[in-house]
């Protein structure tokens, strides 16, 4: 049982490197010298559990409060009291917030694992390991480093470039480098990933979903192009997508939220939780769900409600409304399926809305199968899914023009109207497809990076005219108007306080990055 040895040290040097990057030590030397250097990995299926610590508690504390305080808070589309995240939602976030912190630690531990992985692995396999099952780990730790980095550089902008977290051990003060290099560097982590990563045919067996394909990396690509308005790229990568059938939408856009479609044939990549505890669950559902009596665990802390202009901004007959927002009287028959389901009281109010998250919120553990604990849910974090890839397309065919009304750019829109239970649209405009990415992605953490890459003037009108505000105790009840005007600089945020301290570069100019 020599390897099991050997894995649990090399678990537990990921593990470290998770650790310090939370602590803001993220360069401190791993004791890269307990570990056994030959034979480490007897099997295929070694290599693919040493890849599970990308998916999981590494992203933790990123997940738990940070992405939905820095996108959904910031973006508009849900309020919240809460001390510790009501700056996200006013514009006053400074960089002494924990919340902030907890968010750029999580980020860089995803990539000190996946350096450790990409750096280490290839010295440490039996020679009785195929070199493709090797390429397809390396690829996956590829893929997980550009997702953290995209994430990096739509929120703070210019930030460090690191390959191999020992190469900075005695000189941590690290420049930050030019976003563009940054992309770049995105760029050519998605490509080895493309390149390497297994193909796949996803199916009804979701848990062979649960790792990226070499699809995935295609699908992510063709966003990262997006963002850099390179249309022709993203169109023709988006397309490859759509042509190579590997994702489809789930029929039912409700059952995209259930533990029991985890890893879905229209999920590409997602972060995956236990129920085993604090720190390796879904903490979502104990911040999103109204009360107690929905998550049967005792938390159910209803720490933001969808904003006035979130309930305001869907169409008649849309499915993804219930899907997402619970009104007094929705009927939901997985919640509580036990005692035949669970109807919204019409007392519902999370942060005075008069109006609840229901996306992200599961239910008790009877609901799933026993697989709930206390903020720690079991239901997947969409990193990204198929919808994505067609309004993507949709997107990069209109290419900056006024509108278009091109068949296969109509039809990748539709499409996701159409599973919506609405109607097409025989042309459209950039305002129509950035309105359907807010509904079809609300609480999923893409709208307030998709108002960050257009017109900056565009967005700040965006903004300034939401209305944020809260409902008065009265029938009817009154709207105490609450709104706010971002500056431009708003929509990148402050480099945490503590990170400055011990990397003052941080604050410097960024520069060039030397590719290899």
């Amino acid at each position: 049982m020599k390897y099991i040895k050997y894995n649990k040290l090399f678990l537990l040097f990921l593990v470290f490197f998770s650790l310090v990057s939370c602590d803001d030590e993220f360069l401190e030397r791993p004791p890269e010298d307990g570990i056994a250097l030959d034979n480490f990995y007897s099997s295929e299926e070694e290599l693919v559990a040493n890849t599970n610590s990308l998916y999981g508690a590494v992203w933790f504390n990123f997940n738990t409060k940070a992405f939905w305080s820095i996108t959904e808070l910031s973006g508009g589309n849900a309020r919240t009291f809460s001390g510790d995240v009501v700056n996200f939602f006013n514009f006053s976030i400074t960089g002494d917030n924990t919340v902030l912190a907890d968010g750029w630690g999580s980020l860089w531990g995803v990539i000190a694992q996946s350096n450790a992985i990409i750096n280490f692995t290839e010295s440490r396999v039996s020679p009785s390991v195929s070199q493709e099952a090797v390429n397809n780990t390396i690829g996956e730790a590829h893929f997980m480093r550009a997702v953290a980095y995209f994430y990096l550089v739509r929120i703070w902008g210019s930030v460090p470039i690191i390959e191999n977290n020992l190469d900075y051990v005695y000189d941590p003060q690290i420049p930050k480098n030019r976003i563009e290099d940054i992309y770049e560097f995105i760029e050519r982590d998605l490509q080895f990933a493309i390149d390497n990563c297994y193909p796949k045919v996803r199916g009804g067996n979701y848990l062979a979903n649960a790792h990226v394909s070499s699809g995935s990396a295609k699908a992510l690509k063709a966003k990262v192009h997006l963002y850099q308005e390179e249309y022709d790229l993203a169109r023709q990568l988006s397309q490859e997508v759509i042509a190579s059938e590997e994702f489809q939408l789930l029929d039912d856009y409700n059952n995209l939220f259930l533990t029991e479609f985890n890893n879905n044939e229209e999920s590409i990549a997602a972060m995956q939780w236990t129920s085993q505890g604090y720190g390796v669950g879904n903490a979502m559902q104990a911040s999103f769900a109204i009360s107690s009596a929905i998550t049967g665990t005792g938390d159910g802390y209803g720490v933001i409600g969808p904003t006035i202009d979130l309930q305001e901004a869907y169409e008649d007959g849309d499915e993804r409304r219930k899907a997402t927002i619970m009104l007094a009287g929705d009927f939901y028959p997985n919640i509580r399926a036990a005692d035949g389901g669970y109807t919204v009281p019409d007392d519902i109010n999370a942060q005075n809305t008069k109006a609840g998250i229901k996306k992200y919120v599961v239910g008790t553990p009877a609901d799933n199968n026993g697989n709930s604990a206390t903020q720690a849910a079991s239901n997947n974090t969409y990193i990204m899914r198929y919808a994505d890839v067609l309004l993507i397309n949709a997107e990069a065919i209109l290419a900056g023009a006024a509108s278009t009304s091109d068949v296969q750019a109509l039809e990748s829109f539709n499409s996701v109207r159409l599973r919506a239970g609405l109607g097409s649209l025989p042309s459209i405009t950039l305002d129509d497809i950035l309105q359907e990415r807010r509904i079809e992605f609300a609480i999923e953490g893409d709208y307030w990076f998709d108002l960050g890459r257009i017109d900056r003037q565009t967005a700040i009108n965006i903004i300034s005219n939401q209305e944020r505000g809260t409902y008065s105790n009265e029938e009817p009840p009154e709207i105490f108007t609450e709104m706010y005007t971002p500056e431009a600089d708003d929509f990148l945020l402050p480099y945490p306080a503590t990170d400055v301290a011990l990397n003052p570069r941080l604050l410097e100019e960024p520069v060039p990055y030397e590719f290899n």
